[in-house]
């Protein structure tokens, strides 16, 4: 007997509400915050916001947005980095879309993590309508010379780039999510 992977079930709208009770008005803490740097982290503080579209260009509003990221010199916060990671410096956070799809965090702007790639933050995305999770990476703008050789997002063919470069924008960056359609996010099987 060959037994089968269990199958995915989509995430309902009621899906971030319980994960991101203090974002929804609810009295209960989260374990994870849309903050990932609480003062003093050292590093370059930046806001990170954006919209949620789906292939008909609708916002969608009861997305979960995972965050993950290295500090400012490219430490995780995770045993398995033995480079002695920032303490204060979290690493992980989730943050809600709103009625119209938009979302924030804010964090630090990550350093490169060392091994030729330019420095990002990963996003998981649980969203209606979404089997599995949705693996993406947020790159900067400001970063072109680290961009031109980091060896996944030039593993994205060029075209397709631009869907995974944040903006600069007031003091932080804007970065747009679209989960299908012609200009769809550029997603990662992992």
């Amino acid at each position: 007997m060959v037994l089968k992977q269990t199958p995915s079930q989509t995430a309902g709208p009621f899906f971030h509400y319980a994960l991101t009770p203090e974002q929804n008005g609810y009295p209960f803490r989260s374990i994870a915050h849309a903050s990932l740097a609480p003062s003093p982290v050292a590093g370059e503080r930046i806001r990170v916001s954006g919209q949620m579209i789906d292939g008909e260009g609708k916002p969608l509003g009861d997305a979960l947005i995972e965050i993950w990221q290295a500090d400012a010199s490219g430490r995780y916060a995770h045993p398995a980095d033995s480079r002695s990671s920032n303490a204060a410096f979290a690493g992980f956070g989730r943050t809600a879309t709103n009625g119209d799809g938009r979302y924030v965090f804010e964090t630090i702007k990550p350093g490169a993590i060392g091994d030729g790639q330019a420095p990002h933050v990963t996003l998981t995305i649980f969203a209606r309508g979404a089997q599995n999770h949705l693996y993406t990476r947020i790159y900067f703008a400001d970063e072109g010379d680290a961009n031109a050789r980091d060896p996944v997002l030039t593993s994205v063919p060029a075209d397709r780039r631009d869907t995974l470069i944040a903006r600069p924008v007031d003091g932080g960056y804007t970065f747009d999510i679209r989960v299908q359609g012609g200009d769809e996010t550029v997603f990662f099987d992992v």
